[in-house]
């Protein structure tokens, strides 16, 4: 049985029409007329030892569906269990078996060093002493938080507090994560840190991570299964291997020539196999997008190291950003 079983969620939000003309305060006070929107419409979810990336432009229901799934929110329709439970029935037992870390949002003490917020959550999550001295020190060495544990938690930056909000909410070893926007605003090293942090814990715990964001590097870094939504319904629900052999089955290729070998290069660019063509083309550099149905990436590049002095190249996939771009526009998986 999944550790996160959603189906079918619907949740609706109503408000009073609003009236127009003389006294429209007072007719809107007394309307029974009510305009209903639709956060999320008809959203099934099921995560069992995966990190699921979560995806969806602003206002797609991301937030609002990991609102359900905590027992914070309660749905117009469907049902869901999070680890046998449902969230808003038993708030209290769901809150033992998830952890939870919103990123504009911070469940430690503000005016208490973390260190103290962290025995705090130990007390309230009633974890035995060993154990927790034991998650503790891992968290401590995973999360680098040893220089800033008795820093106040209003003075750290938000790098180091992001780290101690992701500590905070796996300290009691939670099966279910739910990371909302957890890299927003964080430097190259913070960020580097998080990744690395949810690889290990989903690795050595088997951690159910479901983890909604706009930065898809994290996506490329964590996630082999993302679920695409949008207007609170799922576009795409798969593997994000199939989704970039959908829309982009090709391989790019780049090329580094030596100087001498830049009016060359060009030739090459415009005189290029059938199956690959030229994207970009600067100085030294050039940027070939290969089919591989049509010809091997091997042999073209066979063919542009036969005719120009290569001094380095790589093969890449397409970046999965211009998929989800493409995705969000269209509004729709079209292929």
């Amino acid at each position: 049985m999944p550790l996160i079983r959603a189906e079918h969620l619907v949740k609706e939000y109503r408000r009073p029409r609003q009236h127009s003309g003389r006294f429209f305060g007072v007719r809107t006070l007394f309307t029974r007329e009510s305009v209903v929107t639709r956060a999320v419409e008809d959203i099934s979810i099921f995560n069992e030892g995966e990190v699921v990336g979560y995806l969806g432009p602003n206002g797609a229901g991301k937030s609002t569906t990991i609102k359900m799934l905590a027992g914070i929110l309660v749905p117009t329709n469907g049902s869901c269990e999070v680890a046998g439970i449902v969230p808003w029935e038993n708030r209290s037992a769901n809150a033992m078996n998830i952890g939870v870390v919103f990123g504009q949002r911070s469940q430690l003490w503000w005016d208490l060093p973390l260190d103290e917020s962290l025995h705090l959550i130990g007390k309230m999550y009633r974890m035995e002493p060993e154990r927790f001295r034991r998650q503790r020190e891992m968290l401590v060495d995973l999360l680098d938080m040893q220089p800033f544990l008795q820093t106040p938690v209003r003075q750290l930056s938000l790098g180091q507090r992001m780290s101690g909000d992701l500590a905070a909410a796996v300290l009691y070893e939670p099966p279910v994560l739910f990371l909302d926007e957890p890299t927003v605003g964080l430097d190259v090293i913070a960020k580097e840190r998080m990744r690395s942090f949810v690889e290990q814990i989903n690795r050595d715990n088997r951690t159910t991570v479901l983890l909604t964001t706009h930065d898809l590097d994290d996506v490329e870094r964590l996630c082999k299964r993302i679920i695409i939504i949008d207007e609170g319904r799922v576009l795409f629900d798969g593997r994000a291997a199939d989704l970039k052999r959908r829309y982009a089955p090709h391989r790019l290729l780049d090329v580094v020539v030596a100087g001498d070998a830049t009016e060359r290069l060009e030739t090459v660019a415009n005189t290029l196999p059938h199956g690959a063509q030229s994207v970009s083309l600067d100085g030294m550099k050039a940027t070939f997008e290969i089919d591989p149905e049509i010809i091997r990436v091997a042999d073209v590049i066979a063919d542009v190291s036969s005719r120009v002095p290569v001094i380095d190249l790589g093969v890449r996939e397409s970046p999965l950003e211009g998929i989800i771009r493409e995705i969000y526009e269209a509004r729709e998986v079209t292929r």
